[in-house]
């Protein structure tokens, strides 16, 4: 079993910044891929980024390009999510998950899931 624990979330100001960390328990993750998911009210849960845990080879979608950076500690087993120059449209719920599937964009090819944390942006 993985567990995961998201932390960093809050209320930040348009174009501030904030950095999301999931860390990881339970077992190793060498042989995972992690990816952030954010899900606003009302909508579907989306994919965001992901990263590969051996090798770090990223991914992200096209409105968080250039602005967001996934990143790992191999030593503290957690990912982190370093979101600059955020928008109104980033408030969501954001959510860690691990799997073993590369690339993987779709909830359901996930295995684990943290239980996620709030980011709202203002205008």
């Amino acid at each position: 079993q993985v567990q995961l624990v998201e932390s960093g979330g809050g209320l930040v100001q348009a174009g501030g910044s904030l950095r999301l960390s999931c860390a990881a328990s339970g077992r190793t993750f060498s042989n995972f891929a992690v990816g952030w998911f954010r899900q606003a009210p009302g909508k579907e849960r989306v994919f965001v980024a992901a990263i590969k845990w051996t090798g770090g080879t990223t991914s992200y979608i096209d409105s968080v390009e250039g602005r967001f950076t996934i990143s790992r500690d191999n030593a503290k087993s957690t990912v982190f999510l370093q979101m600059n120059s955020l928008k109104p449209e980033d408030t969501a719920v954001y959510y860690c998950a691990a799997g073993s599937v590369w690339v993987a964009i779709r909830s359901y090819q996930y295995d684990y899931w943290g239980q996620g944390t709030q980011v709202t942006v203002s205008s």
